[in-house]
Parts: C-alpha cells; sequence; structure tokens
C-alpha cells in the first residue's frame, strides 16, 4: 500500500510537472511542447496505474497467505488441546474404575474378616469347653495321686519345693565359680589395660644424678687459696658442711664428694659466695655456710609448697612440706626422689580415677610413700616404715599411712589405695632410663637393635627410636630395590625375633629414597 501512495505521489507530481511546463510553453506560444508534455504525464499515470495494481495484487496475496499461516496455528492450538482433555477425562475415568475394584475388593475383604471372626470366636467356645473338661479331669487326677501317695497336693509341692532348691543352690555355686573365673581373668586384662594407659598418659623427664658434684673454677690459681696455709681453709670447709673436698689435676675444677645431696649443694653455694668475695678464711668460711644452710632451709620449703600446689595436694602439715622439699636434694637408683615422688602421685591420681577411688588422696599417698627416705638423722628403721611413722605423727588418713608403710610389703595392706602405690611406685621406677641399673641394659639394648641392622647388606644408617619399640633403617637406593626393601625388613624382624630378648614389640621401618642434586652455577 506504501508502494502505491509512492506511485501516485510521483503521477501527481509528473501530472504537476507538465501542467507546468504547458503553461511555460503557452506563455512561448509553443503548441508542441504541450503536446508532447500531456502525452509523458498521461503515459506515466498510465505506468502508475499498472504498476499500482501489481502492487495491490502482492499485498492482497501476502495478506491471504499470512492468513492461512494463522488459521493453521490456531487450529494445531484447538487440535493439542483437544488431545490434553482426552487424555484427562481418560485418566479420569482409569481412577474410578480403579476406585471401583478397590471398593469390591474392600466388601469382599469385610466380608471374609466378617466370616474368620465368626470362626474364630466358635473356635473360642470350642477351647473354653476343652479347657473345663481339662481342668475337670486334672483335679481328678490330682485326688488319685493324694489317695496313691498318702500326701496332699501342698505337701508335694513343699516337697518338689525343696527339691528344686537343692538343685538351684548347686547350679548357683557352679555358676558363681564360673563368675568367679571369669572375673578373675577380666580383671587381669583390664589391670592390664588401667596400667598401659596410666603409662602413657604420664611423661616426666629424666633425672640421674651422683654422689659428686663439680665445682668449676675461673683458673687454677683459686685452688691454692680454697686450700689455705697448710690446708686450713678446706678443712674448715669439710667440718662446717660435711663435705669431702677433692682437689686433684683436674683442670678448672674441683670435686665434692657427699652422699647427702643437700650437704654437697650446700657445700657448692658456699664454695661459689667464698671465690667471688675473695676473702677466703676459716671464721668467713662459717659465717658462709651458715647463711647458705638457712637460704637452703628456706628453698627446701619453697620447693615442698610448689610441689604440692602443683599436685593440688591442701592441708599438708608444714614438716610433711618440708620432707617433700628435701627430696629434691636426694636420689634412688640414680633416680632424683622428688622427681619419682611427682611421678608416683600423679600415676596414683589416673589408677584411682580408672578404678573409681578418690584421686585426691591417692595423689597424697604417692607423693608421701618416700618422705622415709630423707631423715635428718641416720636411723636403722626401714624407710616404708619410718615414713608411715611420719605421716601417723602429722595427722594423715589411716589409708595414707597404710599406703606408705605397705608399699614395700612390710606391713599388711588394709585399703585399695595400699596396691595402687606399690604398683605405680614399680611402674616410675622400671621406666626405661629412669635408673641407672636400668638404663645400662636399655642402652645396651637399643645398641644390640642398631648393631643388628647394620648386620644386612645394604643399610647405610639405623636408629632404634620410641624407647626402642622401633628401628627404623635407611638404606642404599643403588643396593636394594623396593621389593628387596620389604624382605630386608622381615628379615630383620625375624633375626631380631630370634637374635634378641626384649619387651613388647618392635616394629622394623626400611627407609629407601632416591636424590638427583645438581648445582647451578
Amino acid at each position: 500500500m506504501d508502494n502505491t501512495i509512492i506511485v501516485i505521489i510521483a503521477a501527481v507530481v509528473g501530472i504537476a510537472v507538465g501542467f507546468i511546463i504547458a503553461k511555460i510553453l503557452e506563455r512561448n506560444n509553443s503548441s508542441q511542447l504541450i503536446k508532447n508534455a500531456k502525452k509523458s504525464a498521461q503515459g506515466i499515470l498510465k505506468e502508475a496505474k499498472t504498476e499500482g495494481e501489481a502492487i495491490k495484487k502482492d499485498k492482497i496475496l501476502q495478506a491471504k497467505e499470512k492468513f492461512i499461516e494463522l488459521k493453521a496455528e490456531h487450529e494445531k492450538v484447538i487440535t493439542n488441546r483437544e488431545k490434553k482433555i482426552n487424555e484427562a477425562e481418560k485418566r479420569t475415568r482409569d481412577k474410578e474404575s480403579q476406585v471401583s475394584s478397590e471398593l469390591s475388593k474392600n466388601k469382599k475383604l469385610n466380608a471374609t474378616i466378617e466370616n474368620k471372626k465368626k470362626e474364630y470366636e466358635d473356635r473360642l467356645d470350642i477351647l473354653e469347653k476343652k479347657r473345663a473338661e481339662v481342668e475337670k479331669m486334672h483335679r481328678s487326677q490330682i485326688e488319685q495321686l493324694e489317695v496313691i501317695s498318702s500326701l496332699s497336693a501342698e505337701d508335694a509341692k513343699a516337697q518338689l519345693m525343696e527339691s528344686l532348691k537343692e538343685e538351684a543352690k548347686t547350679d548357683a555355686m557352679a555358676y558363681i565359680q564360673n563368675s568367679v573365673e571369669e572375673a578373675k581373668m577380666t580383671a587381669q586384662q583390664e589391670a592390664k589395660k588401667i596400667v598401659i594407659n596410666t603409662i602413657q598418659r604420664i611423661g616426666t623427664e629424666e633425672a640421674i644424678e651422683n654422689c659428686v658434684s663439680v665445682f668449676n673454677l675461673e683458673s687454677d690459681d683459686v685452688k691454692g687459696r680454697i686450700i689455705g696455709r697448710e690446708g686450713r681453709n678446706i678443712r674448715a670447709i669439710e667440718a662446717a658442711t660435711g663435705v669431702e673436698i677433692i682437689v686433684d689435676d683436674t683442670p678448672e675444677a674441683i670435686i665434692l664428694s657427699c652422699f647427702d645431696s643437700v650437704r654437697r649443694e650446700i657445700a657448692r653455694l658456699s664454695l661459689h659466695k667464698l671465690v667471688t668475695d675473695g676473702r677466703i678464711h676459716p671464721a668467713r668460711i662459717e659465717e658462709v655456710v651458715r647463711k647458705t644452710s638457712k637460704q637452703i632451709e628456706e628453698e627446701i620449703i619453697d620447693v615442698g609448697k610448689r610441689t604440692v600446689i602443683d599436685l593440688g595436694i591442701h592441708g599438708l602439715h608444714p614438716e610433711l612440706i618440708k620432707a617433700v622439699g628435701r627430696m629434691r636434694y636426694r636420689s634412688s637408683y640414680g633416680q632424683n626422689l622428688l622427681h619419682h615422688s611427682r611421678e608416683v602421685a600423679k600415676l596414683c591420681g589416673v589408677m584411682a580415677s580408672e578404678l573409681g577411688l578418690n584421686p585426691k588422696l591417692a595423689k597424697r599417698a604417692g607423693l608421701l610413700h618416700d618422705i622415709g627416705k630423707v631423715p635428718e638423722t641416720e636411723t636403722e628403721v626401714p624407710h616404708a616404715i619410718l615414713g608411715m611413722q611420719w605421716a601417723e605423727k602429722y595427722g594423715e588418713k589411716p589409708e595414707v599411712c597404710n599406703a606408705i608403710g605397705a608399699h614395700h610389703d612390710e606391713i599388711e595392706m588394709t585399703s585399695l589405695l595400699s596396691p595402687i602405690v606399690q604398683v605405680c611406685d614399680a611402674i616410675s621406677g622400671a621406666r626405661p632410663g629412669a635408673r641407672r641399673q636400668v638404663l645400662d641394659s636399655y642402652i645396651q639394648r637399643l645398641k644390640d637393635l642398631e648393631d643388628i641392622a647394620f648386620g644386612f647388606n645394604g643399610v647405610n644408617k639405623a636408629y632404634a627410636i620410641q624407647a626402642g619399640r622401633e628401628l627404623r633403617v635407611m638404606v642404599e637406593s643403588e643396593k636394594v630395590s623396593d621389593d628387596k626393601a620389604a624382605q630386608l625388613s622381615f628379615e630383620i624382624s625375624q633375626k631380631i625375633q630370634t637374635d634378641m630378648t626384649y619387651p613388647g614389640q618392635v616394629k622394623v621401618t626400611v627407609i629407601r629414597e632416591t636424590r638427583a642434586v645438581n648445582i647451578a652455577k
């Protein structure tokens, strides 16, 4: 339609142009030109009409095609909608038929249930009649038995009960015996678990002390001043401290020897003050030793107080606190006594908690079990008995006193704390490296483990770790393959198993690695 309008406009423009040209020609009195212009205008009008008709026909055809296309789409939509409606109607009919079938089934089921119920009621009636008959027969049989046995039903029941009681007692005794045996086995296993868990939870520092202390000097010239004229200074120090002073060829050092570590510490600190001050003579020595002794006594009390506070023990007598502090300067088989007592106290607390006992009381007994080893004067009384006497003297509970006195079986155990203290004392003393006599064999066993590994070809390094529970072996990658490494681990474990005696198990780990090293310049 837009093209038709354009053509019409063009025709009008042409007519206007022709009219203008005609006017011009008329003015110029040129009739011929007017005729030609009219002819051209008519031709333009004819062409415009023809072209407009063609465009009109095309537009009509396009409109018809669009109408047909829209009609087809509409019919398609209607067809799909009708199809969905038909499917929904079909589903509804299916559901209706299904519901109808279910209703018919339910009716049949209800009828069946009713029949079963009636049948069940009939059976109940029959059973009731039979039960009445059985009871009647049972009563008649009991009467006949009473006549035959000359016993009433109550007497027979009493005799039966007596026989059943005897049989039950026998079975109960057998059951109790089996339960006791099983409990013993289980108790032993549980005790082992508790001991193992206690060992795993505890961790303390190792301390190995000797009967001698080394006092270092700045130069050997100080030795002469310590000895003094004709040895009077060294004799004064020995007399005041009770410690033997050994001056030998050891460069820049002298040795203090005494079984009592408290005296050795007093002598060491006194010598340090005298050497620092520079005034060394008998009167000065006695004064310094007296002050140092007082200082050590105060330090002993402070150590005791810190120990009981760390362990959470309250209400301990001051004399017992002082005895605990003195344990710092005493060793047993190379094991520091205070560290040993702290360790035993912690072990006792853990084990008592596992057994449902009082952990605070167990810690108290564990800490005080060796206080008899630190008497201020020599005595012939065993240290366990002496410690028990001290505990009784200073108001400790009977369970604690018995645990102290019985931890070496010198008196009879009367409480459950006593075996706990005894076991924990043995655990602390037997720990590898805790005491000197055990340490030697322990170190030798670790060396033997490493030597066995070095006896195999291709082994580069061997380390016994985890307190001897693991042997870590480094092999040369050029000589030992991956498969050979696994075989080597097995062979080393078999060699250890056949040639050595050791507690527990030893894990053998063979490590093979390849290293590539280059240097960038």
